[in-house]
Order: C-alpha cells, then structure tokens, then sequence
C-alpha cells in the first residue's frame, strides 16, 4: 500500500487555533413560521427538559408536538415581534459585535493567527458548521466557550453535547478545551460592577438592586446540577464589590416553563412585592446572561416593568447586559488567553 499520495482533499495550512462562542441561539425571524422550528429543537433537547423514565420522554414529545408547537410559536413570536431590530434578533447582532470585538482583541493580545467564531446551541449557525469551518480553515486546536457565565447542563452541559456529537463525525478532530463556567471570575465581576455603576451615574441609583437569573426546575440541582450556587456565588461576590448589603440587593429567577417547581423566589412575584412593600424605583440586571435576548429585553424590561407598577411602583429601570462593552471584551479575553495557556498559537511573542 503506498500512503505517501496525499488526499488532495486535506488542506496543507498553518496550525492555528480557534475560538468558538456559543450562545443559545435564535429564531431567523419574528414570525410563527419561524419559531416553530426553533423552539421544537430547544424544548426537544434532553438536557433542558429533562425526564429520566422512557415513558415520561415519550409523553412529553406527545405533548410538545401535539400541543406546545401548535399554540407556543404565535405567542413567542409576538414577544420576538417587540424586540426585533433593523439588524434581526438582538441576541444574533449582539452576540456577532462580541465575536468581532473579541477577534480584534486577540488579534493584540494573542500571536495573531487566533480565529473567532460564533455559533448558536439551536439554529443557525449551528456548533457543527462552525466547527468544520473552523477545520476546513486550518484549525487544529479549539477552544469553546459557552456564554453562559454560571454552568447548568441545560445550557453550558448542552454545548458540550453538540460539541462532542460534531467532533465523533470528523476524521482528525482538533484539539479541544472548554470553558465549563466563569461565574465567579474576578475580571468578570469588575465588568458587570462598572457597567452597573455606569449606569447608575448616567440614571441614578434606584431603591434597589434586582438580580435576575433565568430560572431551572428545582430537581435538577437535587440531581447535582451547580447553577444555584454559582448564581448565588456570582451575586454574592458582586454585591460586595458594589458594597451592598443585604437590604439593597435582591436574588431572584425568571423565565420558568410548565407547573413544577422552579429556583425560588420568582422574578415576576419578587418584583410585585417589591412595588407592594414600597419601592418605587427597581433597577434589574440579569448576570446569567452575556448579551441581552428576549428574556432581558422583553420579559425583564417591558413584562416585569408592567408587573411593578401595576402593583404601586413607579419604575423598573433594566440595566442593559455587558454585550460587546469594552469591559466585557477586556474580561472574557483575558479568560481565553488564560485557558488557552500552552498553545503557541496564544503566545504573543511565538513565531512560526
């Protein structure tokens, strides 16, 4: 057998390593049409609605195809409706403007042959193009990244499935590491710090700070999942760099789906007894959350703002999430310089 021809197939480049943001993904348009084949893919993963049993997965693809997608993708699209821009979904535009900026970035930090990529976990651009364009341009070594700053296996857990499922399908997969979570990193506790207390000195400083998380059903932390902790974590160490006590700084969770018990306390009742107890000016930040999306800029900003002064409050104010800031460019590439150690291709001064 003679293995000296080369398959004209394989490209002969230069090693390089990759960066692959993952965020959670988007429907293309604002219309029912279009969600439905976002959300059958979301509410069809295993790992964010969860069942252990054969039976209670089978009941619950009955109950997704044969009631959710028929009545869910009207309504989603119309909340998608209220936040959708010239430029399509926030989530998408944002989550590209961090992507560039953190290629800008690296390219100063860095050697220089660092390539930037975003995929989206459900839609498009999906974890598996991404990574065998990453691949056909020469990328051997690949560091992925979830923008989800406190893990859960719904979010972060999932990546690392859609990863692993691209790289079983590749002949030679490149080299990989991920990033399971930067919760409690420093850097990144000064970005959402200052970015608060920007917004404070453009705004003023409301009755109180709300930090809302989105929201997981309890039994999955029972099961071992460490997103309550680090949401409390990630609270607790930014609390004290903004010097707040415990009266000033408020804990909650948002965004949970069917009659089980999710993370308490609710967003949408902690911000009614909120109104009901005598504030009159809420200031909301959501820290789970890298680039804002329907669940900040719909659910946070325009539902719970009607929640609170329905029930006597004058203002909820949401503070915008960190998106492509410079702090939050400045903390997640130090994070990514800092994981990538050992590859030269992360070494400023490495040379081919």
């Amino acid at each position: 057998m003679n293995l000296s021809v080369k398959n004209p197939s394989v490209k002969q480049q230069a090693v390089q390593a990759g960066v692959l943001l993952v965020n959670l993904g988007t429907p293309e348009a604002a219309t029912a049409r279009a969600v439905r084949p976002y959300l059958a893919q979301f509410l069809g993963d295993p790992r964010v609605i969860e069942y252990p049993r054969w039976w209670q997965r089978w009941l619950w693809k009955l109950i997704l195809h044969g009631v959710v997608l028929r009545v869910r993708p009207a309504r989603s699209a119309h909340a998608y409706g209220r936040i959708w821009t010239a430029q399509g979904s926030p989530l998408r535009s944002g989550s590209e403007a961090l992507a560039a900026g953190l290629q800008a970035a690296l390219k100063q930090k860095a050697h220089g042959s660092v390539r930037v990529a975003l995929a989206m976990r459900y839609g498009e651009p999906s974890v598996a193009r991404q990574i065998k364009q990453l691949q056909s341009e020469g990328v051997r070594r690949l560091l992925v990244l979830p923008l989800y700053p406190q893990y859960s296996a719904t979010s972060t857990g999932s990546v690392i499935d859609a990863v692993a499922d691209t790289l079983k399908t590749l002949r030679w997969p490149p080299e990989l590491r991920m990033v399971n979570d930067y919760h409690d990193d420093p850097a990144h506790i000064e970005a959402l710090a200052r970015s608060i207390e920007a917004w404070w000195a453009t705004h003023g400083r409301g009755d109180k700070l709300l930090l809302s998380f989105h929201g997981i059903p309890e039994r999955y932390v029972r099961a071992g999942d460490p997103y309550f902790d680090q949401c409390q974590a990630t609270a607790r160490r930014l609390g004290e760099r903004l010097q707040l006590d415990a009266s000033q700084l408020v804990v909650s969770f948002q965004s949970r789906v069917g009659r089980e018990r999710w993370l308490h306390p609710y967003t949408d009742a902690s911000v009614r007894e909120l109104a009901a107890a005598g504030v009159k000016k809420l200031d909301v930040a959501c820290p789970g959350f890298a680039v804002d999306c329907l669940e900040t800029l719909e659910e946070i900003a325009m539902q719970n703002r009607d929640f609170f002064i329905e029930a006597g409050g004058e203002d909820l104010r949401y503070i915008p999430a960190l998106n492509d800031s410079a702090e939050q460019i400045e903390s997640l590439a130090a994070l990514i310089l800092r994981h990538a150690q050992g590859w030269p291709e992360f070494d400023h001064d490495h040379t081919d």
